[in-house]
């Protein structure tokens, strides 16, 4: 299980990188993606696609039945944590094959570590459901569990994430992260009616977000950028 850069192609490890040159094949959430960072880096193994339907996992599992060393990515971070790779990792356990991590990028520890707060007892969520009702009924589930948790969501849809959070929750303090290690990176702290209006007046809103729903209010005001 390799981990790869979540924008920064430079966040590579030279482990990671000996890995997927080692490899007899490189299994790839998206091959298109995964040829881009090999491309930069000059590596030719093999590639195939294990795709978004966990039953697909038998294709990587057939691989280690033939004897070869395989490496799986996600497009992007750490695979198995909020990606198909987790199927295709109980897949090869269970027919008796180690399973390796090699650690990297994350953008849940990258946004923990610019948050300014204790990531004790944080609980890591990934996505809601895109399904109103449904999405709202697991905020209500998290938030009152009281612990910190976070999220990850995309361009299209945080507008309504945050307004959800600012309904549930007006006083819970919110770091965003969007587009992390990128060229316009920035990092946002504030309640979710801070985030919403910040985000919600912009022309156009890009990029990936992480969001670290935390217990306690950070120093910094709302919506302010680092």
């Amino acid at each position: 299980m390799v981990a790869t850069p979540i924008g920064n192609l430079g966040d590579i490890t030279v482990r990671a990188l000996d890995t997927l040159r080692a490899a007899d094949v490189i299994a790839c959430e998206d091959t298109r993606r995964t040829r881009t960072l090999l491309g930069h880096y000059g590596i030719d193994t093999r590639t195939v696609a294990y795709g978004h339907d966990e039953t697909r996992s038998g294709r990587v599992l057939g691989l280690l039945r033939a004897g070869l060393e395989v490496a799986l990515v996600s497009d992007a971070g750490t695979p198995g944590i909020s990606d198909p790779g987790g199927g295709a990792v109980r897949a090869a356990r269970e027919a008796g094959f180690a399973v390796i991590p090699i650690p990297g990028a994350s953008a849940v520890t990258a946004l923990l570590s610019v948050a300014g707060t204790s990531a004790q007892g944080v609980r890591f969520y990934g996505f809601c459901s895109p399904k109103p009702g449904r999405r709202r009924s697991q905020l209500e589930r998290l938030l009152a569990d009281g612990a910190p948790f976070v999220l990850f969501e995309g361009p299209h849809r945080v507008l309504k994430l945050l307004t959800d959070l600012a309904a549930a929750a007006p006083e819970r303090p919110i770091v965003l992260g969007r587009e992390l290690t990128k060229l316009h990176e920035e990092v946002l702290v504030g309640s979710a009616a801070d985030l919403h209006g910040e985000l919600g007046g912009r022309t156009r809103i890009v990029g990936e977000m992480t969001l670290l729903v935390t217990e306690h209010r950070p120093r910094r005001g709302p919506a302010t950028p680092q």
